[in-house]
């Protein structure tokens, strides 16, 4: 089986290269910048001129950053419309609700199939093959992108036939991250203004009733003010936050939680963190404090 793969940034490069160490498919892969096309053309992948190129396969994954860079790669450039009748685009990109309704859309006007599995997973996750997946769209298209799901995914989560549905789910798994970020550095500051170093709460609580991957994933970068180089930048925590409050608008959801971290976001790329991982939200805290952090 062809598969094309569209989009090499952190994450994207880590799923293309965990399905060419499995030697299952033929991979094309296509990139604005040449450098991680070259190097996975050096590990066995074939390079495609362009996106229409990475379309021409029987399965065509796309991993980039917002719904206006697909657009403009994806629709815009015309690789669509040069695609042919059958072909599945699977997004592994989070992008908000209405774009996927319209994705779905454009897709269907043109013969192809559309299926949206975001990810939930940081790039070495990603690079470990062990990335969580929610998957939507037409059964028959699913059916065809299961098993490359599967090669880098722990597990794959069917959520239904509107490829929206996948997309709000990980839109909602990311606000309660971002929570849970924020509140950890809340928690953080409070412990350290009365002398008791943050990492001491963070080894409590993720060694009882917070015993999970997340908090200990967080807690630790937090604890080792781990933040940078960025897994997943601020400015993409910002965007996922206000994606999560276009859907609860749409939906007719008050998110007032999301609100306060958007804000948090805002402020905390105003001060000069914008480069640095999301996890460093948690200097916010600290920063109204008037205390530093990292």
């Amino acid at each position: 089986m062809i598969v094309g793969f569209i989009g090499l940034g952190g994450m994207g490069a880590g799923v293309a290269r965990t399905l060419l160490k499995g030697g299952e498919y033929k991979l094309k892969v296509w990139n604005r910048s040449t450098g991680p096309v070259e190097a996975l053309v050096a590990e066995g992948a074939e390079a495609a001129a362009d996106p229409a190129e990475a379309l021409d396969a029987d399965v065509t994954l796309s991993m980039l950053s917002q719904d206006d860079v697909i657009e403009e790669v994806v629709v815009s450039s015309g690789a669509l419309d040069l695609a042919r009748n059958g072909v599945v685009h699977v997004n592994l990109s989070t992008v908000s609700v209405a774009f996927a309704d319209r994705m779905e859309r454009v897709h269907r006007e043109r013969g192809l199939f559309y299926v949206a599995a975001p990810v939930l997973g940081r790039p070495d996750v990603a690079a470990a093959g062990q990335l969580n997946v929610m998957c939507a769209g037409a059964p028959e298209a699913v059916a065809k992108a299961m098993p490359i799901l599967e090669t880098f995914s722990k597990k794959v989560w069917p959520l239904g036939d509107e490829a929206k549905r996948a997309n709000v789910v990980k839109i909602a798994a990311n606000f309660a991250l971002a929570s849970m970020i924020e509140t950890l550095g809340e928690a953080g500051a409070l412990v350290d203004g009365h002398g008791v170093p943050p990492a001491a709460l963070y080894e409590v609580m993720t060694n009882s009733v917070f015993a999970s991957p997340a908090y200990k994933t967080y807690a630790g970068l937090i604890a080792d003010k781990a933040f940078e180089p960025a897994g997943f930048k601020m400015p993409l925590g910002l965007k996922d936050v206000r994606l999560a409050l276009a859907a609860g608008e749409a939906g007719g959801t008050p998110l007032p939680i999301a609100s306060l971290l958007r804000d948090a976001f805002i402020e905390a790329i105003a001060s000069g963190d914008g480069a640095k991982d999301w996890s460093a939200l948690a200097r916010g805290s600290f920063r109204r404090a008037g205390r530093s952090w990292g």
